[in-house]
């Protein structure tokens, strides 16, 4: 029979921690979402509800256990603060690099662009073409920086690391 001290009740449903645990496991949650903060509180609140006053649980577990669970919401807390930061240092970069890509507008560039096909019989090709033309602009797309480029009436947006040269270039003509 399981200890009625190790149980944790979600829902209206009462189980055992393993148990809890193994069906989170096999549910489609993410890691983060198996024994959160609320889940261990709950749990906590449950053994001491459920104590035997003539046997009580010992002072040094008690006190170990509100440890964890202030070092959790501690854990949680700087977690939170070091996404914020880096939400603040990825804006910073991104703004830096669309400022210098702007000096950019109106220079020449050169890019490559690879193209891949599969031919009747399977066997794949890959296509490089490499393309000049001028920058005329500058855009962020799912956060990711890239110019706009005008060649050969055609205006394309073109990944920075598809770049392969800025500025005047030898011309065969």
């Amino acid at each position: 029979m399981a200890n009625s001290l190790n149980t944790i009740t979600t829902n209206g449903v009462t189980q055992t921690l393993e148990s809890y645990q193994q069906s989170q496991s096999n549910s489609t949650k993410s890691a983060n979402d198996a024994l959160g903060k609320d889940a261990f509180l709950q749990l906590l609140v449950t053994q001491m509800k459920y104590q035997d006053p003539l046997d009580p649980q010992d002072n040094g577990e008690y006190l170990a256990q509100l440890a964890q669970f202030s070092a959790l919401e501690q854990m949680t807390n700087v977690a939170d603060g070091l996404s914020s930061v880096s939400q603040l240092v990825s804006n910073i970069d991104t703004s830096v690099l669309v400022g210098q890509l702007s000096s950019m507008i109106g220079q020449q560039v050169q890019w490559t662009t690879t193209t891949t096909t599969t031919d009747a019989d399977g066997n794949t090709k890959t296509l490089k073409n490499t393309l000049e033309g001028t920058v005329k602009g500058v855009s962020i797309s799912d956060g990711s920086p890239s110019i706009v480029a005008e060649a050969g009436g055609k205006t394309y947006q073109v990944a920075i690391s598809d770049v392969t040269r800025i500025g005047e270039g030898s011309k065969n003509t």
